[in-house]
């Protein structure tokens, strides 16, 4: 849908009468934009493989990316961690001869995967193209997204060892999906009547002009006697990977230390689930010791992305600087190589991946930490 509408933007763009009415309309407000630009725009894969680009790539390149990009947060056989929802488990050979998941249907299977779920594999391309790895979107070669998507099929069965995916057999591919035949369009949501869909919308909105009844807030809560009642939930492991849960041995109103003094207390999932907000990310200091630049030091941590998982003074998916910088004081060649190389089972469970940064903006991240962190 969306590269149909992109197409006739710029189909719309490139008429010279509906230039001069642009032009005329926003004089001096930007310019039209050019062909290269549209097209380093317009980077969407359709389920039909529109807009897909050429090229291919092996399960086995596909494994050497994924344990190197991948694994830190989705686990080395796709199970993920504390953090991220399993990839991989809960689908069957015959499922992919069915096309139908019959792991859906079963209430007491533990969880859904994301191979369960999904039914076309320009899903999983285009996701993989345009937004992974989480520290820097859109860093993977064609080859390297060939080669990731293929070794997720392969973790899940779905393909062979010595299997190599390409846009020459994407389409063939896309017949093993196991959850290929789970999505109806005969619904309102896709009202098409070629696809068997209905043409009056499922939902029918009359707005309230008076007489208005009062929204009821819905609220529940665990008592304490049983908020441990079955041990730790963030300790409990699934078939298809780590339970995503609060931890049940404190309290729940110790959330609030988490989010800061004064803060409404929330369960620990929910506040990790909110961390990585610009929102939850306090002002950095910005002061300056000696031989050590505060300022570009901040500059770089929000260039690349830190503060998604830590804060000033307090924990969000990872240690605060300040814990850093207090537990390494003058160790600033071991923060500069943690930084690069990526760090597990220091601060717990959830392991920092490898960051791409150069080796002359870590140093200057790892001398600002090692020297109070502007603190």
């Amino acid at each position: 849908m969306f590269r149909s509408l992109n197409v006739l933007m710029v189909g719309g763009l490139l008429m010279s009468g509906s230039v001069h009415a642009a032009s005329a309309e926003f004089t001096g407000i930007g310019r039209i934009a050019t062909v290269k630009e549209v097209a380093a725009w317009d980077i969407d894969v359709r389920p039909d493989f529109k807009g897909l680009p050429p090229g291919s790539g092996s399960v086995a390149k596909g494994q050497g990316v994924w344990e190197s990009k991948c694994s830190s947060c989705h686990g080395v056989f796709g199970e993920s961690n504390s953090v991220f929802s399993p990839l991989v488990g809960g689908t069957t050979a015959k499922d992919i001869q069915s096309g139908n998941v019959a792991s859906l249907r079963d209430t007491t299977y533990p969880g859904r995967t994301t191979l369960m779920k999904v039914p076309t594999l320009s899903t999983l391309w285009d996701y993989i193209n345009r937004a992974m790895p989480w520290t820097e979107p859109k860093s993977l070669s064609v080859e390297e997204v060939y080669g990731v998507t293929a070794y997720l099929l392969n973790l899940g069965g779905i393909v062979a060892d010595n299997f190599t995916l390409s846009d020459k057999n994407i389409a063939e591919t896309q017949k093993l999906m196991p959850n290929r035949n789970g999505m109806t369009t005969a619904h309102a949501l896709w009202p098409g009547r070629e696809h068997g869909g209905v043409a009056k919308p499922d939902v029918v909105s009359v707005a309230c002009m008076s007489n208005c009844e009062v929204t009821a807030t819905i609220a529940s809560s665990l008592p304490a006697f049983a908020r441990n009642a079955h041990g730790n939930l963030s300790q409990q492991n699934r078939p298809v990977g780590a339970q995503i849960g609060a931890d049940t041995s404190v309290p729940e109103l110790q959330g609030a230390a988490i989010l800061g003094k004064g803060a409404k207390a929330q369960p620990e999932a929910q506040v990790i689930a909110a961390a990585p907000t610009k929102a939850a990310t306090p002002a950095l200091t910005v002061r300056s010791e000696a031989g050590v630049d505060g300022k570009a030091a901040v500059t770089l941590i929000q260039k690349h992305a830190c503060t998604a998982c830590h804060a000033v003074d307090k924990r969000l998916i990872g240690p605060s600087f300040s814990e850093i910088a207090k537990k390494h004081v003058g160790k600033e060649d071991y923060l500069a190589g943690k930084i690069k190389s990526g760090s597990a089972g220091v601060w717990g469970p959830i392991p920092m991946p490898a960051q791409s940064l150069n080796e002359t903006d870590a140093k200057t991240i790892a001398k600002w930490l090692s020297t109070g962190a502007g603190q």
